[in-house]
């Protein structure tokens, strides 16, 4: 019983760390985690199935789980081996840092899903809202980005290789810019 109260308790103070941090803008700040990597940061699952659980350690109950290698995920919080995400809808949850990749992938607009069956983000041939269409990606599709310059991504889906606008991705932080 008294096990189960500390883990309570350890698993509380842990989501009110998280929550008070998630208020703050680290990125911003250019915050450092333990692992000594900025915070927060975009990464990808690395296996086709990840249980998400309450707290840092596998004592945890498993609150999620994902079943599909690459999605994409924001490292809110390091506690030793364990990194604590958010997904691009919000969930959070403990997984440990082995089941992560450096990877980087996206979603489309996720916050357009459900608003119309004419909505679309589109990709373009070259980083410039005049350049030609490639391909329409519906809200919610998951994609490779192999660079941002901080207002395009470079990204790759289902084959079709060209540039999305930053601002309708969700796995890169407005403005960032990286190879």
């Amino acid at each position: 019983m008294r096990r189960l109260i500390l883990r309570s308790f350890i698993a509380l103070s842990f989501g009110l760390i998280a929550s008070l941090s998630a208020s703050i803008p680290a990125h911003a700040q250019g915050a450092k985690g333990p692992s000594g990597l900025p915070l927060p940061r975009f990464v990808s699952l690395k296996s086709k199935k990840v249980n998400i659980r309450i707290g840092p350690s596998t004592d945890y109950a498993v609150s999620w789980m994902y079943m599909k290698s690459g999605t994409p995920m924001e490292i809110i919080q390091e506690y030793e081996n364990w990194r604590r995400v958010r997904d691009a809808d919000g969930t959070e949850g403990w997984v440990n840092q082995a089941l992560l990749s450096g990877e980087r992938t996206a979603v489309a607009a996720p916050w357009m899903r459900g608003k119309g069956k004419d909505i679309y983000v589109n990709m373009r041939r070259d980083p410039q809202n005049s350049a030609p269409v490639v391909a329409k990606l519906e809200p919610g599709v998951v994609f490779k980005i192999d660079e941002c310059n901080g207002d395009w991504c470079r990204a790759e889906a289902s084959g079709t290789e060209g540039w999305i606008a930053q601002a309708e991705v969700w796995g890169a932080y407005p403005g960032e810019a990286f190879k």
